[in-house]
């Protein structure tokens, strides 16, 4: 839900959405993603920008009944009419996202430079025109002992990004955010799926 820095309790109506806003909301709401993802409307902070709206994503596991989760997210669109010094512009966008991934990984010195090359790509890919993009890739290598009821080993990542939008498609943004979180969870490109042992043709059905 869009969000406003001060709420007035005075009887006086809330200013109107500013019109760049309210056209990037609705860039996003056109955002329509793979049957994988689930995407839901979050509470945005409201002292970051005079304007704000947030949305929180995750991946669960198509073939599991609980639903293991395999990556979650947030990305944040944080507005500012009066334009702001740091973002070098008045639209910034604000991704996380949290996944297991290969342990192998963790040993990788490139895995970092791999997994930030995910964000520019996909931005570079949907042709989500931005500057001034910053954040950081954390890996984190976990150990269980005793009675904790989880995988022995575990390996997270974690990609924490933010970065100024040039215009007010911002469904060109979440996509590229989206392609991320599905890289991350280890989803296959869209369109593709794995075939089940029963559907495979072998060579006797030839």
């Amino acid at each position: 839900m869009a969000q406003q820095r001060k709420r007035l309790d005075d009887g006086t109506p809330p200013p109107e959405r500013p019109v760049a806003f309210q056209a990037a909301l609705e860039a996003l709401a056109t955002v329509r993603p793979r049957p994988e993802v689930v995407v839901e409307q979050i509470p945005a902070p409201q002292r970051l920008a005079p304007w704000s709206s947030a949305i929180g994503v995750r991946v669960a596991h198509p073939d599991d009944e609980e639903e293991e989760e395999l990556a979650s997210g947030r990305f944040i669109l944080l507005y500012d009419p009066e334009g702001h010094d740091a973002w070098q512009g008045t639209t910034r966008c604000v991704g996380y996202v949290s996944a297991s991934t290969d342990s192998d990984m963790v040993d990788d010195s490139m895995f970092s430079e791999v997994a930030w090359s995910w964000l520019t790509d996909a931005l570079a890919e949907s042709g989500a025109a931005h500057h001034s993009v910053g954040g950081t890739v954390t890996r984190t290598a976990s150990t269980r002992f005793g009675s904790i009821a989880a995988p022995e080993h575990s390996v997270d990542v974690e990609i924490r990004a933010s970065w100024t939008a040039e215009g007010t498609d911002l469904d060109r943004h979440l996509t590229a955010f989206l392609e991320v979180l599905g890289t991350a969870a280890g989803l296959p490109p869209p369109g593709i799926r794995l075939l089940a042992a029963t559907e495979q043709t072998g060579p006797d059905d030839a």
